[in-house]
């Protein structure tokens, strides 16, 4: 009788030394992929400009839109195209330090302070230009993060900043260092998928 209940109390025992790991692992676990985060987000810190071939779709209030999107990001400039899936122009925007224009297919052009002003009110739904910039390269930009998760590998699979939710579903290594291809965006009723086929990098 006296060694059941001993042998009832090492089971016990062994129970809660257990339990009492569990949190301390999860602890490592979770430093380790900050580690690797922060050595991550400092690799990529110095790609300020790039060029980008990607696939786009949109849905939004019932409407929707889908095709290709090229894209030239300078320190202080952009240059984007959009086109349809037969390759035909859609819009072209740019951006430098004072303004942003927007040119439709029919050669109707409109200026204001920012990119998703323009998209909504040419094209119907918002592009987060700004936030893109830093987006596409799987990096936070310098706005407040709502919230942030990792994998593993100290990659971000979700990001929330803006009123957006970015989730990257995809890496691949491009370049020496590794950046998201398939990322989608969320906000409010509006969702942009956004499929990377080509990233051309260059760094500082």
């Amino acid at each position: 009788m006296h060694l059941a209940r001993f042998l009832i109390l090492l089971a016990c025992m062994g129970l809660l030394q257990s339990c009492a790991n569990i949190p301390a692992t999860e602890s490592l676990d979770q430093t380790r992929m900050q580690d690797l985060y922060e050595k991550h987000l400092m690799d990529i810190s110095a790609i300020d400009s790039f060029r980008m071939q990607a696939r786009i779709g949109v849905q939004t209030a019932g409407k929707g839109f889908s095709g290709s999107m090229r894209w030239q990001h300078n320190v202080s400039t952009d240059d984007i195209g959009l086109f349809s899936p037969l390759g035909s122009q859609v819009a072209s925007m740019q951006k430098n330090v004072d303004q942003v224009t927007l040119t439709d297919a029919n050669g109707k052009i409109l200026i204001a302070a920012d990119a998703e002003t323009l998209t909504r009110d040419l094209l119907g739904w918002s592009l987060p230009l700004n936030g893109l910039t830093d987006w596409s390269l799987g990096r936070p930009n310098q706005s407040p993060i709502q919230g942030s998760s990792l994998n593993t590998d100290g990659l971000l699979t979700r990001l929330q900043q803006e009123g957006w939710v970015i989730s990257y579903q995809n890496y691949t290594e491009q370049n020496g260092h590794l950046l998201p291809t398939k990322i989608l965006l969320n906000r409010d009723k509006l969702s942009l998928k956004i499929l990377i086929d080509r990233l051309d990098i260059q760094i500082h």
